[in-house]
């Protein structure tokens, strides 16, 4: 049986040792700092609790571990090439300076992290939406590092400009596009109402009765079709059922003699301001 006395008095070097350790480490806000020692490895709140950044720490007791000074750009790069790089593309920022993101190569990634998935990165202190980033695996988080100089820069600018016009991530399409741009565009897209399908279609319904001097009140989805409620230039009260692929008039709400199909949604506003 152990000498239990010898163990107590190694546990106490120990943790001497550990108080009088200082270490570099990343911290998200909210998050806790570890650092080994003799083996072992500890956990800490760090000291301010709102930090977010690198930061060198010493232990103030064991549980807590205050900020001493901030790191040098050097030393910061010195720990991460310790890591596992990961190349990515940023989505959206998440909150903070932790973004969303998901790999340049699923292959690549599943092969150095055990995923292919978007995954958060954390620490990110510059780049934008789409832009291609190297970031560093720890086993447990990535850690940002710096923008991809290596990549080729215009198919992010091509995202970016197809997000713009709100084209829909299935109709994007240019010479060099991977399935993974195409889904970090669609991770992108996901997070802007304006590409909300039933937005999409409200603002498509108010620009065809807005070009013939009408108004949309409301619209009601009928599987095969739009009830669509809407105001005349003269103000009256209208509700058509119109057609959901090119909007044709299937039943105008007034009489048209049967001639119902022969008017869409924008030239239906004059034909019932002409009557």
């Amino acid at each position: 049986m152990a000498d239990i006395r010898k163990i107590l008095s190694q546990l106490a070097a120990q943790e001497g040792q550990l108080l009088d350790t200082q270490f570099l480490a990343p911290c998200v806000r909210g998050g806790r700092v570890r650092v080994r020692v003799s083996s072992m490895v500890y956990t800490f709140l760090p000291q301010p609790r709102n930090l977010e950044g690198w930061a060198i720490f010493q232990p103030i007791n064991e549980k807590i571990a205050a900020v001493i000074e901030e790191p040098s750009l050097p030393q910061v790069a010195e720990y991460l090439q310790l890591l596992l790089p990961v190349r990515l593309h940023l989505a959206y920022a998440l909150q903070g300076q932790t973004w969303l993101a998901y790999p340049v190569n699923e292959s690549d990634a599943k092969q150095r992290t055990g995923v292919a998935k978007p995954v958060p990165v954390y620490l990110v202190t510059e780049g934008s939406q789409f832009e291609p980033i190297v970031a560093r695996w720890d086993g447990h988080c990535l850690w940002f590092e710096e923008i991809d100089r290596r990549a080729e820069p215009l198919p992010s600018e091509k995202l970016k400009a197809a997000l713009k016009k709100l084209i829909l991530p299935l109709e994007v399409r240019f010479k060099g596009m991977t399935p993974e741009m195409r889904t970090v565009y669609e991770l992108v897209s996901r997070n802007i109402k304006d590409f909300d399908p039933k937005v999409r279609e409200e603002k498509r319904l108010q620009r065809a009765l807005k070009m013939g001097g009408g108004e949309l009140r409301d619209f009601f989805d009928r599987e095969n079709y739009w009830l669509v409620e809407w105001t005349s230039g003269t103000g009256e009260h209208h509700t058509s059922a119109i057609a959901k692929n090119d909007l044709t008039v299937m039943s105008a709400g007034i009489c048209l003699s049967g001639l119902d199909k022969d008017f869409d949604l924008q030239s239906l506003v004059g034909v019932v301001e002409d009557r």
